[in-house]
């Protein structure tokens, strides 16, 4: 049974950090890209960042570029995120989403791409 599984959120106050983690199992194929999506109450789910796991591409939002990171170990099948100088805007459910496909800086913001999703971390940025 395929699973991703995120941990790792919390409450923190701005300014601070958080990482994420995602860990894939139970995958019978190879996956191309990992991303983090968010969904902040009444708001559509958003991406966040996208990673190609066999070329290490690299995508972020234009609201985290250079605030967060996005990196993997394909040898524990994981995925993290690290969120520095966090903002209340940054407040939301993260979710982890695993693509059979190949997608580029074009694409990887849409959900349709994904194939398995994780059930959410909560992330809570206030003073």
């Amino acid at each position: 049974q395929v699973q991703l599984v995120e941990s790792g959120g919390g409450l923190v106050q701005p300014g601070g950090s958080l990482r994420l983690s995602c860990a894939a199992s139970g995958f019978t194929f190879s996956y191309d890209a990992i991303a983090w999506f968010r969904q902040a109450p009444g708001k559509e789910r958003e991406g966040v960042s996208c990673i190609g796991v066999s070329d290490g591409s690299t995508y972020y939002a234009d609201s985290v570029k250079g605030r967060f990171t996005i990196s993997r170990d394909n040898a524990k099948n994981t995925v993290y995120l690290q969120m520095n100088s966090l903002k209340p805007e940054d407040t939301a459910v993260y979710y982890c989403a695993a693509s059979e496909n190949r997608l580029s800086g074009s694409t990887w913001r849409g959900r349709s791409y994904y194939d398995h999703w994780g059930q959410g971390t909560q992330v809570t940025v206030s003073s």
